[in-house]
């Protein structure tokens, strides 16, 4: 378990969790509400770091939208500098998956100085995977029509909550290489409850990201992986972003789509701890 606590930051208060030893790192992801339990990669980085899983803003205690503050990527790692500047602490790594991997390479253009690395996978560098014919997030993806289906209908208030978990499952196998690995996530204690208004500001400002040509000046440390057979953030776009970075390197999980941490754990764990300085 992790520990929890509420950080009371210049920017607001931020609810924490904590778990681990060695160097401080932060973990998160745009859209998630985390708990106690943490998840897969994380408590994985906690065998090797201090870590500290944030839950952004609207999510879980911490606090929500302001006249001033934002659900934007840009405010996300504002505030994530808030509370590594509350938490005293000098310098951190950063990981996260999806658009946690997202915000790491924000934040590697943003405060270079306050990274000591990025750790960071199942990512783009720009807008342009929701215009790839491999992502389930474009019109011409085969499973994109009913991924809309299925969000529309998790919006709804009324949907029971016996089809949301069926629906939560349909979508989740879009994701993965083996359908066995639904099964096994199911036997652990996960959290990262998907917050579909958090959803929703982040696709409203996609259509403005794109952090490729910041990425080549960048001098952070950036550690990314992916899933050969990525079905929400094609391969080809986490390798992108690795070799657009001086410092960057790719790690390729042959036999994984989206989640290479619970389809390939072994191996995924054996990079996690190749990142250890």
């Amino acid at each position: 378990m992790f520990e929890s606590q509420v950080i009371d930051t210049s920017r607001g208060q931020f609810e924490v969790f904590k778990r681990g030893h060695g160097e401080p790192l932060a973990f998160t992801h745009l859209y998630s509400e985390f708990n106690q339990n943490g998840n897969t990669m994380a408590r994985a980085l906690a065998e090797h770091y201090t870590v500290y899983i944030i839950n952004l803003r609207g999510a879980g205690c911490s606090d929500g939208l302001t006249e001033i503050y934002t659900y934007s990527m840009d405010d996300a790692v504002h505030d994530m500098e808030s509370i590594r500047e509350a938490l005293d602490i000098k310098k951190w790594a950063f990981s996260g998956h999806s658009t946690g991997g997202f915000l790491a390479l924000k934040y590697a253009v943003m405060y270079p100085d306050n990274l000591t690395k990025i750790i960071a996978g199942g990512l783009c560098a720009s807008y342009e995977y929701m215009e790839h014919p491999d992502s389930i997030y474009c019109a011409e993806n085969p499973n994109n029509a009913r991924m809309k289906e299925i969000f529309a209908e998790l919006r709804k208030s009324e949907t029971p909550r016996k089809l949301r978990i069926e629906l939560a499952k349909e979508w989740t196998m879009m994701s993965l290489y083996r359908e066995e690995a639904y099964y096994e996530l199911l036997k652990r204690k996960e959290s990262g409850r998907t917050l579909m208004e958090k959803i929703d500001y982040f696709t409203s400002e996609l259509k403005d990201y794109d952090v490729r040509d910041e990425l080549k000046t960048t001098p952070v440390e950036a550690f990314i992986y992916s899933g050969r057979h990525d079905a929400q953030c094609p391969y080809v776009f986490s390798k992108e972003a690795a070799d657009l970075m001086p410092n960057g390197s790719i790690t390729t999980f042959e036999y994984s789509n989206h989640n290479p941490d619970i389809e390939e754990e072994e191996k995924f764990n054996l990079f996690i701890e190749e990142t250890v300085n």
